[in-house]
């Protein structure tokens, strides 16, 4: 499988091991990235769209004078 490399600020790779438990910078970063492919996944799978910024934006009914 192909490798990329990418450089990181190293408070943020710190901060990424803490939060994951990774025993490494690498493990970590992996670990946010597959996640955050699940999730994308499991979103589409109940909205049928990438993101979920439709189920932010609530229609408004119109006010009625009563």
């Amino acid at each position: 499988m192909p490798k990329v490399t990418v450089s990181l600020d190293a408070d943020l790779a710190i901060d990424v091991m803490m939060l994951s438990g990774a025993a490494n910078p690498q493990d970590a970063v992996e670990l946010i990235v597959r996640d955050y492919l699940a999730r994308s996944r499991r979103t589409e799978a109940r909205t049928g769209e990438p993101d979920d910024s439709g189920r932010l934006q609530r229609e408004r009914r119109p006010e009625t004078d009563g």
